[in-house]
Parts: structure tokens; C-alpha cells; sequence
């Protein structure tokens, strides 16, 4: 369609002075730090620019279309996971292909994208790229005003285009603009309004209206996302309208972050400001209207800002609207003064999983008959439909949607838009994680921890009262005087004439008595205990072994250091608080460390590696393993990875293929990764670092282990040259798998020979079953799998979480009825907390009652304590912050308190696994040197805090993957405190310490009221609802950033002690350690010929693990098997059709 645009271009009045700004901004595709995005939209919005926010793993074509639809001037993106050069350059070239070259590009990533990388990127068509150095010099205020500066002279003035297509949605995007921004002259507005009318047709027009927060964004994607299921042909517009800041003239235009439909490319949507005060909609959405109708758009749809109780505006714009409101609108009577409960189509009672919404639905019912004078109605034919837009397939929007279906086609008098859908169920279902009557678990954690406290603090006011008693009777030398501790007995408290020795002896038992039983056990055991740990040799039992060693280390100086200090009181009180509140090392309630010695031999040292293919980081494990007595292997995974896709020839997914972490795609890959370690080894252990994805990864890892035991069978009972005959037959014509490159010397090939296969093809299922039962018994390790963080500050969600959470007890589930005891189902992880901002108190409060939520919900599956609290580990970021020194000791105390007190877990549930990682965030990229200094003073926390195993991080992380040399010095760190610091002999420094105490007590305290606020919110999942641990996150970083950019937060080498003019840092080049062009080739190509052999069996497995998910069932159990057939991206996007993928939040 044409309206000859051409012929009004020369009567527009060409006005663009004062119209706002637009601005797209997001974070990377596959990243998910989107902590500084976020600073940075904020900021821009507050220089009176529109900025439509797209949040976190964003597409370049998910970018480029919203800056063409949404006809921006600029693009502002953070990008931290590698692949920024492949990335912003098929940026610019889409941007040039679609005639929007002039959209301004603006990136920054940190150090990671380096000074040369900057120049090229900026060479290559991207406006600036900002550097931590420009942050120094300029200010973040700085490089926001440089930021708009440099998009204001790039501005194109707004005009209608010269050709209009309904296939070319930047023609209509233009023509939108030069509506909003009111450059069309009055009298030529007229005509085209004719123009518009008389092109208009029969094109519907449903309007979306409701309460701030009643979640019109997501209804609005349920509603766009059926219709593209049931009538994927048709294009349909949509209008979003958001206020303006009426203080800045910016906006936030939200709600596209909301809408995975989008992808879909029949889809337009534009989001419009009001540009007016007190008022829902847009000045010219009359005309927008119109005007999208005349192009030829099959549908419209209109979502209006919030609104209040008396606003109705919307439905003299629209022909269908539809009232979206929650349960909470306060006293029934409220209801009557609504306005579009008397005029909506459809009224849309959303989030009806909340506390009092039947009641709500009741009323909001009765309240339409009231006003519609129709008391007779049965409740379904009232159009008012409970929904839970949040929850994946929920039958109320689907119910709503038929209805919503059927009005249509009463408007338009088209059957065609009918929907044939069994709507059977029509109420949503909320899936409760948590029991209602058990939400106040946070609470009520708080109140037992400062219970127990305060009984401390009285028992110990109780010790003192008894040994006073004790010694005034021992001076004044009573004969029937009792030992320490043991009281008399009942004629000694009646014999003699002597009332004030009878007094005595009576307020000495009485104090006795008081203390409790506990109490004085501990009093009473204490010698011993004592004289264990100052002999010259310890030793204790574990799971039936007797562990023996030396209590004392001689220094060169020939002094006996001891491994475990004792306190030394005299009073009874004092030591009663000393074993109640700290006690040694190894003992309840285990402040001193969960073990009551460190492991002999063995330093607790953790290195991350990934890096290229599985080859690679193999080579890296075997590296970093050799000559030390176990095997720790932490793996760190490519984003695309963590993001659960395959890789792709796509530049914005080719580029992150192998870069900051390990590509794996499949099991064959797995089980290259691990290659050469014996999986099943007591001395072997494998970490994890994945999340979304992490059923899958876990089933491929598994799969891997029982397939390397398989082959090592096969191999000692003499069988392998009859299964290598057998393998060969399997591959006559195709291409077998295999490990690219030459094996590290150290690697012996274990694990390789069932490449492209599983183990199961080549032994008797009886054989495969005992094998498979051996190994899941065997593995040792970690698979992170918090999704919870996940959700509050990593955004490596990819289902939904309602899913998610379902997949994590599937697993906990599978390791309980397969008694899998050795390896830790998740790992509860504040690093990507702190990393994302928070502070060490929000980060170990937030930390603890994810795990609480945990617990909590894997008790409502049926199962018990005992049978899963075992696999539950912690992981920790270490910081400078003086916090840092304790939240290891605050964190075992809670812990353990809980699991006794309050669940009644056996000791070793009560023992929190305590991992820490020195902290990424304070790397820097100015002076990376220094980067070392303070991974130093952060590893000599966590290591005098009994950390059980510590990853110290690499100087050169802040700008590229760690190298080989880097990676040595990381690990040279805690060589050094474990083998050359000599206060480190001694395994509880801490206790003793005033200030260690004193913060002890201040950050659990500082915990117990997080934990109150937390459940003021409805416990953990219902403060996710509303955002507020992501907020506390976001604001936490902004303070920090602040601080460091204005100079109160002193950073060596970073804003203060900076080097003079060309006396830079010593380590001025970097070798950047990237994933090179053959390897992402390898690594396809691998794919490839991985989905080539499994073509055939891979379709019914993906169909049977759907049919799973479906029916409820455990959907690990089901992957175990499908991991053998399929691939990352494949079993991910099945998964997506049957759990739904994760929808996005502001």
C-alpha cells in the first residue's frame, strides 16, 4: 500500500526540536550481567531520553528489530562474555542492511573488550566504546552526556518515509515518529486521516488497560503468543504506551523486556510515551490507530499505562477492551467505583496465585452483575477470567483467549479467528513450591537463631552463678562439697543446721539445673576434648575410619606451633559461650569449620578452567593437576552454553563459541572434557558452574562417567577387542567421533573409546544396569544449579521458574532413589549475588535463605532432610569488605542451627559445605597487578576461615580468560599461605579474636534482619515477585559505583596511587586467550556429526521426555536417557514447548 508520502513531504512543518531522544538499551546476547546496562539506562533516562529496555541475552536481531520498530537514535549495550567484536559488527552491518545506519551503536564490557579490540569496533562503525579508563576520566555522568552528544548529531530529523510497506516496518516506525512527534502540518494531518480511514478495512482493535503491576505486559505476551500459535499468518501491531517522567521528560518504556513473542516476524510493536501528564495514553494514538489500520495489519492491539479507578480512556480508541486488575484493590466496596468494570469486554483478575484472589474473583463477579443488572448470570458466562500470566500454558489465559477468540469474531463477522481448543480446565492452577502455612520459615529461623542467642547469654550468667557457688563452698571447705559440675545430692541439701551453707549448696544446684543438660555435658566433656587437640598425636573417627595425625607443626625456628589454638578461660561462663556459640573446629555448631582438622596432604585448592573445545580445557585440567595428589576439576562453561544452545554460524553466537568458559554441546563432549581422569576415583571431584541448563549438562556428565566405567569393564575383563569390532560395525559409512588434537601426556585416554555411542550398545543391560548403580554411587563433585540466584542476579534462566525449580527437584529426587551421596544436586551460590553488586550482607543473607527455600520446598516433595540436605553446597564470593572475615563462621552457625533446631537433621546435614572464589569484581583493568594483591588478602580470609576448597582467581580476568601463566600465579597464591605462611599452621586463627567475634555477631545479626525483611515479602519466591532482592542487588552496585568513581572508595591503582604519565603498569600487554576460528569449526563440525549419527533415535527421545514433563514425571530420570541422543539446543527447545522459556523482568 502507498500513501503517495512522497507528495505530503513537502507540506510537513519539519520539527524535531524538543522531541525526545530514543534509546535501545541491553545486554549481550548468552550475558547476563546486566547490573551496569541497567546503571546506565537509568541514567539516560534521567537526561530526559525514552529508552525502551530490553534487559539482559539479547540477539543482535532481537536489537535491530526493536531500534527499527521502535525508530530509536541510539543503541547503548553492555557486553562481558567474549565474542563483542563478532557481535557489535553484525550489529552495524544489520543496521546498514535495513536502511538504519544512522542508529548510533554505544558498548562498553569493562575490561574485557580491550584498547585495540575498542579501536578496531569503533573503526569498523560503532560510535564508542567505553573503557574502565573513561570511566575514571570522565565520570559516569560524563559518558552519558558524551553518550547523548554523540546520538544527537547522528539524529535524523522525523518525517514520513518516501515508500510505506507493511513489509517494511521501519517505513512504518517512521511514520509513527513523525506522528508522535507532531511534525506533520495540521491540514495535511487531515487529509491522510481520510486517507488512513477510507484504507482502514475491517481491522479489530483490542484494547489492554489495568493497574500498575497488574502484569498487563505479560497478558499481553500470552495473548500475542497464542495468536501467533493459532494464526501465524497474521500480522499484528501492538502500541505499548508508558508514562513520561513528568521531572525529567524521560521514560522508561518497558515493556517489550516482557515479550518473548516478539521474535515472531509477523509482529510489530512500538512503545510510545504519553508526552502528557495525569493521562493512560498517548496524545496521538487516535491517529496511530488509524493510521496502522490503513497499512493493512490484521490485528491491533493497545496496552495502555497503569491506570487508576476512575480512568476508562481506552475504550473510545478500541473495539474489544480488556481490564487487567490483581486481588489487591483493597475493601470489596472499592470495586464500585472502578470505571471499567461497567465497560470492559473482558475483565482479566491476573496473579491468582495471591493470597486472597477466590475471594477477589467472588466479588469482582458479584460487583459486574451489580453493575450489568444481570444477578441471574451463571459465573461463566460473566466475562471475568482468573489467569496466572506468569505460570507457562495457564489455563485461565487459555480459557480467556477462546472467549476473547469468539468476541472477535462477532466484531468482524469472521469465523476465521474461532480457536478450537479444549479449555476443560478454565481456573489456573497456582504450583505451590512452598505451603502456605510454612512461608514465615525465614521469620521464624530469625527469632530461633536470636532465641538462641539470648539463652546463651542465660545459661552463661547460670555457669557463673554455679562456679561462684562452687568456690565460695570450696573455701569455706565444705566436706560433702561435690567435683565441678556435678551436683549434690538430696540429703546434702536438707543436712545440717547450718542455713546459709544450706543455701549455698541449694543456689549452686539450683544454677546447675538452670544450665541444662546440654550445657553441662559440654563443661563436663571439656577436659577431654581438651587434652585431644594438645597431645602430641589427634585422632577421630569418620564414617568408621580412624583418622590419626600430629597435633603440632615445628617451625625452623624448632617451635611446636599447634594446629588447633585452645582457648584457655577459667570461668565456666565463658567457656559455656565459647562452645556454644564457636566450639572447635569440626563441632556443633561449627562457626570454627566443619571438620575438625584440614585434610592432610591435601591444599584445598579449586581452579576454574575453560576455555575452546573439550580438548583444550582438557589439556588445561591435566595441566593444573599435575603433581597435585587429587583431582579438583572445576569447569567453567561458554555463554552459549549457559544458555543452553548449540553452537552456530550466527556471528552473535559464533563469536561466544569457546570464549570465557568450555563449548558443550553433547555428551561426546563431556566425555572429551574429562577425558583421561578416572571419573569414579575417590580423588577425582568435577564442579560444575551451570545453571539454567544444568539438568543437562549433569545428565551429560553422568552419562560420560558410566560410560567411562563401561569402557574400563570392558577393557580388564578382556572384552574390548570384540567391542572395538562391534564399534567399527556401528560407523561403517559414518564419520566416528573423536578427540581433536594430540593427548596431553598425562591423559591415558580413558573415557574415549565409547565416542558417539553409548555404553549400554555394547553390554548386557543387566552388566550396564550394576555398572551404571556403581558409578552414580561413586562420582564426586558439584553441579551448581541454583536457579534462585539465578533468577535475583545471574540471569542464566532459560525456563521458566516454576520449571526450573520443578527440574532441581527432579534431580534431588533421582539422587535419592539412587542413592547418590558423593555429589553435591546444588550449590548454593552468593558469588553471582555479590558479583552482580550486592554486599557481603545482602550476599550471605540472600545466600542462606535461597538454601532455607530449598529445604523448604524439597520437604513439600516428600522428601526428608536426611535424604537430601547432605548434597546441598555452598559457594562464596570473598571480598576486601571486613565482613568478608566472618561470613563463613556466620554462615556454618545459622546453617546448623536451623537444620538441629528446626528441621532436626542429623550432624552431618548440619554441616554447610563452605566453597569461596576470591571476588571478580574487585579485578580491575587499571593496574592488573594489583589484581594479585588483593586476591591474596582475599584467599588468606577464606583460607583462616576453613574454607573447604578456594578458587582463587587470575590477575589477568578482568580484560580475557586466564592464561597458563596467570593461572600458575593464581594457584602460587594459596601455595604460599598453605605451605609458607606460617600463622596458617594453626587451623582455628580466628576464635579468640575480639573483632572476629565482634563481627560475628554483627553479621548475624545483620542476616536475622534481612531474613525479617525477606519474609515480611512473602519469604524468598514471593520477594522475587516483586523484585526486591534484584533491586537491593542493583542498588547496592550503583552505591559502589559511585563511591569508586567519585573517590571515597579508595582503589589502588584504580582512582587513587595512580601511576605518572608512561609509568604505567609493568604489565602492559595481555595475551588475550580466545577461542580461535578452527576451534569454533571443530566444535560445529562436532555437533554436527553428533546430530548426523543420532538422527534417528534423537526425535522419539525428545517426544518421550516431553510426554514426561507433561504428565509431571521426573523429567532428569527421563534426560538420563534422551542426553545419550541429543543435544544441548535440542533438548532445550523441546523443553521450552512444554515448560516455557524464562520471560524477563525490568
Amino acid at each position: 500500500m502507498s500513501m503517495r508520502a512522497e507528495d505530503v513531504a513537502d507540506n510537513l512543518d519539519i520539527v524535531t526540536e524538543g522531541s525526545p531522544m530514543r534509546f535501545v538499551t541491553a545486554a549481550s546476547l548468552f550475558d547476563g550481567h546486566d547490573a551496569a546496562i541497567n546503571v546506565m539506562r537509568r541514567m539516560i533516562q534521567a537526561e530526559g531520553v525514552e529508552v525502551i529496555h530490553l534487559g539482559h541475552n539479547r540477539s543482535v536481531a532481537d536489537v535491530v528489530r526493536a531500534a527499527i520498530q521502535e525508530d530509536a537514535d541510539g543503541i547503548a549495550m553492555s557486553s562481558y562474555q567474549g565474542g563483542h567484536n563478532e557481535y557489535f559488527k553484525y550489529m552495524v552491518d544489520m543496521l546498514r542492511e535495513a536502511g538504519a545506519g544512522h542508529i548510533r551503536v554505544f558498548g562498553g564490557g569493562g575490561g574485557t573488550i580491550t584498547p585495540e579490540e575498542i579501536a578496531e569496533l569503533e573503526a569498523y562503525g560503532v560510535e564508542r566504546i567505553y573503557h574502565p579508563n573513561d570511566g575514571m576520566k570522565m565520570g559516569l555522568d560524563g559518558m552519558i552526556r558524551d553518550l547523548i552528544e554523540r546520538a544527537s548529531k547522528a539524529r535524523q530529523p522525523s518525517q514520513l518515509p518516501n515508500s510505506l510497506s507493511i513489509d517494511d516496518f521501519y517505513s512504518v516506525a517512521r511514520t509513527l515518529s513523525a506522528l508522535e512527534d507532531c511534525v506533520i502540518g495540521e491540514q495535511k494531518l487531515e487529509t491522510l486521516r481520510k486517507e488512513w480511514k477510507m484504507a482502514s478495512g475491517n481491522t479489530p482493535v483490542i484494547g489492554v488497560t489495568g493497574t500498575g503491576g497488574a502484569g498487563k505486559s505479560s497478558v499481553t505476551d500470552e495473548i500475542m503468543s497464542r495468536f501467533c500459535q493459532y494464526f501465524p499468518d497474521k500480522k499484528i501491531a501492538v502500541l505499548a504506551v508508558d508514562p513520561t517522567r513528568r521531572r525529567t521528560g524521560g521514560a522508561l518504556l518497558g515493556d517489550r523486556i516482557r515479550m518473548n513473542s516478539l521474535r515472531h516476524e509477523n509482529l510489530f510493536m512500538r512503545s510510545m510515551a504519553t508526552r502528557r501528564q495525569h493521562l493512560s495514553t498517548s496524545e496521538m494514538l487516535a491517529d496511530a490507530i488509524t493510521f496502522l489500520k490503513s497499512v493493512g495489519f490484521d490485528m491491533i492491539i493497545v496496552e495502555t499505562a497503569g491506570i487508576g479507578q476512575s480512568d476508562s480512556q481506552i475504550i473510545d480508541l478500541v473495539d474489544i477492551s480488556a481490564y487487567i486488575m490483581t486481588s489487591e484493590y483493597g475493601a470489596a466496596s472499592q470495586l464500585e467505583k472502578i470505571d471499567m468494570l461497567d465497560f470492559a469486554d473482558v475483565i482479566i483478575l491476573n496473579k491468582y496465585d495471591k493470597r486472597g484472589a477466590e475471594d477477589a474473583l467472588r466479588d469482582v463477579r458479584k460487583q459486574w452483575k451489580r453493575n450489568h443488572v444481570k444477578f441471574d448470570a451463571m459465573d461463566e458466562e460473566i466475562p471475568v477470567y482468573p489467569t496466572i500470566a506468569s505460570q507457562f500454558n495457564d489455563p485461565g489465559i487459555s480459557w480467556m483467549f477462546s472467549e476473547l477468540c469468539q468476541k472477535l469474531c462477532t466484531l468482524v463477522g469472521d469465523e476465521g479467528w474461532l480457536v478450537n481448543a479444549d479449555n476443560a480446565n478454565k481456573e489456573p492452577r497456582a504450583t505451590v513450591l512452598i505451603p502456605g502455612q510454612r512461608v514465615r520459615y525465614l521469620a521464624e529461623i530469625a527469632e530461633q537463631g536470636r532465641s538462641i542467642n539470648s539463652k546463651i547469654e542465660t545459661m552463661c550468667e547460670d555457669a557463673a552463678r554455679a562456679q561462684y557457688c562452687h568456690a565460695a563452698l570450696r573455701e569455706i571447705g565444705d566436706d560433702l562439697l561435690p567435683l565441678e559440675l556435678e551436683s549434690y545430692s538430696h540429703f546434702a541439701l536438707s543436712e545440717g543446721s547450718d542455713k546459709s551453707l544450706l543455701t549455698l549448696r541449694q543456689r549452686y544446684n539450683s544454677s546447675l539445673e538452670d544450665m541444662g543438660t546440654e550445657a553441662r555435658q559440654l563443661l563436663l566433656a571439656w577436659p577431654e576434648r581438651l587434652s585431644g587437640i594438645t597431645a602430641e598425636e589427634y585422632n577421630y573417627d569418620v564414617r568408621g575410619k580412624v583418622v590419626t595425625g600430629s597435633n603440632y607443626k615445628l617451625s625452623l625456628s624448632q617451635q611446636k606451633i599447634p594446629k588447633i589454638a585452645p582457648p584457655r578461660f577459667d570461668g565456666w561462663s565463658d567457656l559455656l559461650r565459647f562452645l556454644m556459640k564457636e566450639n572447635l573446629p569440626g563441632a556443633y555448631p561449627y562457626t570454627g569449620g566443619t571438620f575438625p582438622y584440614r585434610r592432610e596432604g591435601e591444599d584445598p585448592i579449586r581452579m576454574f578452567a575453560g576455555e575452546g573445545t573439550p580438548e583444550r580445557t582438557n589439556r588445561r585440567f591435566h595441566y593444573l593437576s599435575e603433581g597435585q595428589p587429587a583431582a579438583r576439576l572445576s569447569t567453567a562453561f561458554d555463554s552459549v552454553t549457559l544458555y543452553g544452545e548449540d553452537p552456530h554460524e550466527r556471528p552473535d553466537i559464533y563469536g561466544k563459541v569457546g570464549n570465557s568458559g568450555v563449548s558443550i554441546a553433547t555428551v561426546d563432549d563431556a566425555k572429551k572434557l574429562y577425558s583421561g581422569f578416572d571419573l569414579c576415583s575417590p580423588t577425582t571431584s568435577v564442579s560444575m558452574t551451570i545453571n539454567g541448563p544444568a539438568p543437562i549438562i549433569l545428565a551429560f556428565f553422568m552419562n560420560a562417567a558410566i560410560d567411562q566405567q563401561v569402557e574400563k569393564h570392558l577393557k580388564e575383563t578382556g572384552q574390548w577387542p570384540a567391542a572395538e569390532e562391534k564399534i567399527a560395525e556401528i560407523f561403517k559409512g559414518k564419520q566416528r567421533p573423536s578427540y581433536a588434537g594430540q593427548l596431553p601426556p598425562q591423559n591415558n585416554g580413558l573415557g574415549l573409546g565409547l565416542l558417539g555411542l553409548s555404553g549400554d550398545q555394547l553390554v548386557d543391560e543387566e552388566t550396564y544396569q550394576e555398572i551404571k548403580n556403581r558409578t552414580l554411587k561413586s562420582v564426586r563433585g558439584t553441579v551448581q544449579a541454583d536457579i534462585l540466584k539465578e533468577d535475583q542476579a545471574q540471569n542464566t534462566c532459560i525456563f521458566s521458574t516454576e520449571f526450573a525449580m520443578k527440574a532441581m527437584g527432579d534431580m534431588q529426587a533421582y539422587f535419592v532413589q539412587q542413592e547418590i551421596r558423593n555429589f553435591y544436586s546444588v550449590s548454593i551460590s552468593g558469588y553471582h549475588i555479590a558479583e552482580a553488586g550486592a554486599n557481603p550482607i545482602s550476599q550471605l543473607a540472600f545466600t542462606l535463605s535461597n538454601g532455607f527455600t530449598i529445604v523448604e520446598y524439597y520437604l513439600a516433595r516428600g522428601m526428608s532432610i536426611d535424604e537430601f540436605a547432605p548434597n546441598l553446597s555452598f559457594f562464596f564470593s570473598n571480598g576486601m569488605d571486613p565482613e568478608y572475615t566472618v561470613i563463613g563462621r556466620v554462615a556454618r552457625r545459622i546453617w546448623a542451627r536451623a537444620m538441629r533446631d528446626r528441621y532436626g537433621a542429623s550432624a552431618k546435614s548440619q554441616q554447610l559445605k563452605y566453597h569461596i572464589q576470591t571476588s571478580g569484581r574487585s579485578l580491575h583493568a587499571q593496574e592488573i597487578s594489583f589484581n594479585d594483591i588483593r586476591t591474596t588478602l582475599q584467599a588468606l580470609y577464606a583460607l583462616l576461615d576453613n574454607c573447604n576448597s578456594l578458587h582463587t582467581n587470575a590477575y589477568d580476568e578482568a580484560i580475557t580468560t586466564p592464561t597458563e601463566e596467570s593461572v600458575r600465579r593464581a594457584v602460587a597464591i594459596q601455595l604460599v599461605i598453605n605451605r609458607e605462611f606460617g600463622l596458617n599452621i594453626c587451623e582455628n586463627t580466628w576464635q579468640g579474636s575480639f573483632i572476629a567475634n565482634e563481627l560475628t555477631d554483627l553479621v548475624e545479626e545483620a542476616v536475622y534482619k534481612e531474613f525479617d525483611s525477606i519474609s515480611e515479602r512473602g519469604g524468598v519466591l514471593g520477594a522475587m515477585d516483586t523484585m526486591y532482592q534484584r533491586s537491593k542487588i542493583q542498588d547496592e552496585s550503583m552505591h559502589y559505583e559511585h563511591k569508586k568513581h567519585d573517590g571515597s572508595l579508595p582503589l589502588i591503582g584504580v582512582n587513587t596511587f595512580l601511576p605518572k604519565e608512561g609509568h604505567e603498569d609493568a604489565v602492559t600487554v595481555v595475551e588475550l586467550m580466545r577461542s580461535t576460528d578452527v576451534e569454533k569449526q571443530e566444535q560445529i563440525k562436532s555437533l554436527r556429526n553428533f546430530q548426523s549419527i543420532h538422527n534417528m533415535q534423537c526425535k522419539d527421545e525428545l517426544a518421550g521426555l516431553q510426554e514426561v514433563a507433561r504428565q509431571r514425571g521426573n523429567v532428569f530420570e527421563s534426560l538420563m536417557t534422551t542426553a545419550k541422543h541429543a543435544t544441548l539446543g535440542q533438548i532445550s527447545g523441546a523443553l521450552y514447548d512444554v515448560g516455557g522459556e524464562y520471560r524477563r523482568n525490568m
